[in-house]
């Protein structure tokens, strides 16, 4: 069998049986851990706090670290704000990019950065471009997780710095599983998982950092196999210092299981 008997984690919630029969089916030793729920957009407070904000003028510079919660952060936004007054808000302000995908995020909504930051697109290459930038109020907008080390280096460059962490979707409400998941990945073992979607990943490592064991996590995902289900998936890992082993022919969740099967059996 493809997978021979490899510990194959997913973090599936709504289809979770259906991964688990799939992996088997191919072999895998399963074991799949809901990793969360939606949060209705409503419930974005921190997005409507930055939204108050915002418009008041109490920005000088906004720095959006990925796409994924810009584009996240803008739905929820549309629910309460008029677009074109958040959009001549944005124009007053500093708007930084931490790379491509942030900035991708911005041209679909018709809006042009200021500051684009350059390769490889770190908390170290940010730092280093706000240095010649005087805007004291700054806003990051983070997915998930803080940068503790830009969020410290900011300040210490004099700046009025605050967050807005956004969540599509939030924790399960049991934990237990996703808890399971850490501390097996954090032992090692499992020898490759699966990825269906971004926040999967943002909410494990979200409950790795609250048990203590972000950085064993993170050991073993570099060094296990990683299916992710297209490019909004591995750009997150991207966020994490991670990459991911390979995408499928087409975003399906039949074809990530598949071909990772395939794949794995063929590199044998």
């Amino acid at each position: 069998m493809p997978f021979d008997g490899l510990r194959i984690l997913a973090l599936e919630s709504r289809r979770a049986e259906e991964i688990a029969t799939l992996i088997r089916k191919q072999g895998g030793d399963a074991f799949v851990a809901p990793s969360m729920r939606e949060v209705p957009l409503e419930d974005n407070t921190e997005a409507f706090e930055f939204g108050e904000r915002l418009l008041a003028g109490d920005y000088d510079c906004v720095i959006l670290l990925t796409g994924v919660g810009t584009r996240t952060l803008w739905k929820a936004l549309l629910t309460r704000y008029d677009e074109g007054e958040l959009k001549a808000a944005l124009a007053k302000v500093t708007v930084v990019v931490r790379g491509p995908k942030p900035s991708a995020a911005l041209r679909e909504l018709g809006i042009t950065a200021n500051v684009l930051v350059p390769q490889p697109n770190t908390w170290r290459e940010t730092l280093e471009t706000m240095k010649s930038h005087p805007e004291k109020r700054v806003v990051v907008q983070e997915y998930g997780k803080s940068n503790i080390d830009l969020l410290e280096g900011l300040r210490q460059q004099g700046r009025d710095v605050s967050t807005v962490r956004i969540y599509g979707w939030d924790l399960p409400e049991d934990t237990a599983p996703l808890r399971e998941a850490v501390r097996r990945l954090a032992a090692g073992e499992a020898d490759g998982i699966l990825l269906t979607t971004a926040t999967q990943l943002v909410n494990l490592m979200r409950i790795a950092e609250e048990e203590g064991n972000a950085e064993a996590v993170r050991k073993t995902l570099s060094s296990i196999f990683i299916g992710s289900i297209g490019p909004t998936t591995s750009e997150a890992l991207e966020d994490y210092g991670l990459k991911a082993t390979f995408e499928p022919s087409h975003p399906k969740m039949g074809l990530l299981v598949n071909e990772a099967a395939a794949l794995i059996s063929n590199k044998r």
